[in-house]
């Protein structure tokens, strides 16, 4: 089922999207979405940063309230902030002070135990956050959090409504199945091997720009659809993209295959 649904998706080549602004993962067990973001954006060490954290109901897309959490900062398994003990934040969102005092990868680990003053199994998401020069450059955690370096090229800027597009669909449908999260891990790790290039002449060449915005936009158009579906499960999650990668093959393939042939035949 896995390699059906990497087939499936295949067309989507730039739907990993890490905004620079935020970062958004689901929770292990898939009962919140856990969106972080840093003020500044880039942290500097030994200055004070202010981490917002945001529980969001996947099911409204709504800030979730009454949320019991803890939150853990670390750099090379060495706590850098917390844990701190169990805390209750009554609407939803929570602006945490951190003091970064090294450079390098940093993990924060997120661990939420109740919800509308119910306890939960305790359910865990952990981000990295890169501090320093290395923050510039797209990270590859597994999880489909690196920078789309394509799209963002193509059209400018990581803000506009394809790339925003793109992220709705991977943190709120691919992530939440097992296959899409297989699916991420597996294709970062090809994707980053040749979009940085290709981003860089994007960025060179504005005709060439031009060629891959047009290229990509009819896998963009589709793959939207996920943002429009209810998928609740794996075979779900499978018809939905053979139905969007044959899509891509009538575009892509057979609509200029039938104009060749008919061209030809004059």
């Amino acid at each position: 089922m896995k390699i059906l649904l990497l087939l499936a998706v295949l067309p989507a080549f730039v739907i990993p999207v890490l905004a620079q602004e935020f970062q958004q993962l689901p929770t292990d067990k898939g009962t919140l979405l856990v969106k972080i973001s840093t003020d500044p954006v880039e942290p500097k060490i030994n200055d004070l940063t202010k981490m917002k954290i945001d529980f969001i109901n996947p099911n409204t897309n709504v800030i979730q309230e009454h949320i019991d959490y803890k939150v853990t900062v670390t750099k090379d398994d060495s706590p850098v902030f917390g844990p701190i003990p169990l805390t209750h934040t009554s609407i939803g969102t929570v602006t945490i002070p951190v003091e970064f005092r090294e450079n390098g990868e940093h993990k924060i680990k997120i661990e939420v135990e109740g919800i509308l003053f119910q306890p939960i199994p305790s359910e865990t998401v952990t981000f990295t956050k890169i501090i320093g020069d290395a923050a510039a450059q797209p990270v590859d955690n597994g999880n489909g959090n690196g920078g789309c370096l394509i799209a963002t090229a193509a059209y400018g800027t990581e803000m506009s409504s394809q790339v925003q597009t793109l992220r709705e669909v991977r943190d709120s449908v691919l992530l939440r199945t097992e296959s899409g999260s297989s699916f991420m891990a597996v294709f970062n790790s090809a994707y980053y091997s040749f979009s940085p290039a290709v981003a860089d002449l994007e960025r060179q060449s504005p005709a060439f720009k031009e060629v891959v915005k047009l290229a990509i936009t009819p896998m963009l158009s589709t793959m939207s659809i996920l943002s429009y579906v209810d998928i609740n499960s794996e075979q779900q999650m499978l018809g939905y993209g053979i139905g969007i990668i044959l899509l891509n093959l009538g575009i892509y393939f057979a609509i200029p295959a039938a104009i060749i042939i008919k061209l030809r035949r004059k």
